[in-house]
Formats: C-alpha cells, structure tokens, sequence
C-alpha cells in the first residue's frame, strides 16, 4: 500500500494520458478551446510584464538606497571634518 501512495505521489501523465486529457478538453470546451488559449497566452504576456516591472523597480529602488547611504556617509565625514581633500593629500 505504501509503494502505491509513493507511486501515485510522483505520477506524471505519460503520452497516452495527455492524448486522452487533450480529447477530454476538446470534448468539454470544443470551439471555445481557442479562446481560451488565447487567453491564456495574454494573461502569461501581462504576467512577464508585471515581473519585469517589479525588476526594474527593485533594481531602482536599491540604486536609490546605495546613493542615499553614500550622500549620508559623505555627510558624516564632512560633519567629523573628515574631508576626502584631507584623505587624498596623505
């Protein structure tokens, strides 16, 4: 009984099940079955365009921080009166 739950578990549709799945849709959705692909070829389009957004956002948002971390160090020294000019000269 176990070895037939693992088996089950980890069971994925060979060609003869995707051919008997592809017949049942065909069955069900008939002349919508294009639409319906369609569809879902739109949504996965919007769906990458989302995640590229959402990249780029965060790839701003982290160049952001670096240059306000940067602006905030500079700051500091200048307010220790550690100066750049004063590094650079020894």
């Amino acid at each position: 009984m176990t070895e037939c739950m693992q088996y089950l578990g980890i069971w994925t549709p060979g060609p003869f099940e995707l051919i008997i799945i592809l017949i049942i849709a065909v069955l069900l959705f008939g002349r919508r079955l294009p639409e319906i692909a369609r569809g879902l070829g739109k949504s996965l389009t919007e769906f990458k365009k989302g995640i590229h957004e959402v990249e780029e956002n965060k790839d701003e948002f982290v160049n952001d921080v670096k240059k306000i971390g940067d602006d905030v160090a500079k700051e500091t020294k200048n307010a220790a009166g550690l100066d750049d000019s004063e590094d650079k000269k020894n």
